[in-house]
């Protein structure tokens, strides 16, 4: 078995050697601090599979018997080729830990009831006996002559992982990616501390409200010959790319259609129905557009609608169930746009299904509302709860309240979200405003106020601490 010892000033040096020596595969026996550093003790996975090798045991058949009978006698009445085999052993036993003896022990002694399996019970029990033996006399020398060698549990666990319990492979194996995510996130950060410009414009992505995810994908292709000032016009201009929105075709009120706006509570739906009302009332007339509310859950719902309906002159119809809506549709489908405001659910309420359940007729286009000012994580779930298929389009809600756009603009790159308009006050219609990607992200980009939740230098290793999450889409740098 090939184990040696590596001597530094510090673990990691130390570890480091090791990994050189040994490679992947390294299995470290013990751990301890010198006068002049530390020494480690290891040897190579490859090395343990001697002491699973049949042919070992059937050569030397009296392997275990002979040096552990020989160690139950006093040393001094030895003879000279028995005290030597225990020496080797002994020598043997010296570069591993208490805890590897114990599983040597362990291997020979069931090795040794295996072979006992096929000889006579009577002969068998005086050869159990003397095994016992030997092994308790290995139990009395061993501690004697490794008693300065630490006692870690891993080696035992590393060695034979499948005759463990289902529980420690599973959490040997969430360390062994937990210490490799480590090692990857110190080299991520090692790197981007030697280069300033990354380090700074992911200090600044953070501090906007962008995720770790988005803002590693986009720097780990940042050219590296560029200068500051560049690095942010190219991080700018990847953000515009990646946000999708209906600049240069045509607007909602423009295009028409029936669309069903959809969200959280609370996320300004059955005002941006108005705005939106409003504005093909604007283009087309009032008789071009038609109202319908399936908000039945929250007090006054309806007849705030019909307010904004008397105010634009337009008819505000209220649906209980799919078998309604679908009159309704069939009804006012002469309209140019046909609009539907409906009650907001969270996206764990059992109502939401049955509210997309009714939603579910031919024609009816779902647009999500997403407040601007909301928390990463909060936005996060509400795309993925709200999705349907095809293009998912959205309308981005409260811009005047966001403290940070990073969040949302974040939600809608990685989801691959439509952006159809945005909302920035309460008048209706006035304070609606077409998707514009390169003044969206400008304004995401700006320097905001400082606070509590602003991110420093120091704090981008406990931000990069875990892995990244799946990413929907893809990032075109």
């Amino acid at each position: 078995m090939n184990i040696q010892r590596f001597l530094a000033p510090t673990s990691r040096e130390a570890l480091a050697k090791a990994r050189m020596a040994f490679g992947e595969g390294t299995l470290i026996l013990s751990n301890r601090p010198t006068a002049t550093g530390v020494e480690v003790l290891a040897t190579a996975e490859d090395a343990l599979t001697e002491l699973d090798q049949p042919q070992a045991a059937a050569a030397k058949p009296d392997t275990v018997s002979k040096p552990m009978a020989a160690a139950s006698k006093p040393l001094k009445s030895a003879s000279p080729s028995s005290q030597a085999q225990v020496e080797e052993d002994a020598e043997q036993l010296a570069m591993s830990t208490l805890s590897f003896q114990d599983y040597v022990r362990e291997r020979m002694l069931r090795r040794r009831h295996d072979s006992l399996k096929v000889i006579p019970q009577e002969t068998a029990a005086p050869a159990a006996s003397r095994l016992h033996e030997g092994l308790d006399a290995a139990r009395t020398e061993a501690p004697a002559i490794v008693k300065s060698t630490p006692a870690p549990s891993a080696p035992k666990a590393a060695v034979q992982p499948a005759q463990m319990p289902k529980g420690i492979v599973d959490e040997l194996q969430a360390m062994k990616e937990l210490i490799e995510e480590r090692f990857n996130t110190l080299a991520w950060l090692g790197q981007a501390k030697q280069n300033p410009i990354q380090s700074n414009l992911m200090l600044k992505l953070i501090r906007a409200g962008y995720s770790p995810a988005l803002a590693r994908a986009m720097l780990e292709k940042l050219p590296d010959s560029l200068e500051a000032a560049e690095s942010v016009r190219w991080v700018t201009d990847v953000l515009e790319r990646n946000l999708k929105t209906d600049a240069g075709a045509s607007t909602l009120p423009e295009e028409g259609g029936i669309y069903a706006l959809v969200g959280a509570t609370g996320v300004g739906k059955t005002t941006t129905t108005a705005k939106l009302a409003g504005l093909c009332a604007r283009l087309h007339g009032p008789a071009s557009v038609g109202l319908i509310t399936l908000d039945t859950y929250r007090i006054g719902a309806h007849e705030q609608l019909r307010t904004y309906g008397r105010m634009l002159g337009v008819v505000a119809h209220l649906a209980h169930d799919q078998a309604a809506l679908q009159d309704l549709l069939n009804l006012l489908s002469n309209k140019k746009m046909i609009l539907i405001d409906t009650s907001g659910v969270a996206p764990r309420d059992p109502r939401k299904r049955e509210l997309l359940d009714v939603l579910d007729l031919p024609g009816v286009n779902r647009l999500l509302v997403l407040n601007a000012g909301g928390q990463g994580e909060t936005l996060d779930e509400v795309v993925s709860s709200f999705r349907s298929t095809g293009v998912q389009q959205a309308v981005l809600s409260k811009i005047d309240e966001a403290v940070k756009l990073g969040p949302a603009l974040d939600a809608a790159i990685r989801h691959q979200l439509v952006l159809r308009g945005v909302t920035t006050g309460q008048r209706v219609p006035e304070d609606w405003e077409s998707a514009d990607a390169s003044k969206l992200v400008r304004l995401s980009m700006r320097t905001p106020i400082k606070s509590a939740f602003d991110a420093q230098e120091s704090d981008l290793g406990f931000i990069f601490s875990q892995p990244a999450g799946p990413s929907q889409g893809s990032l075109h740098a």
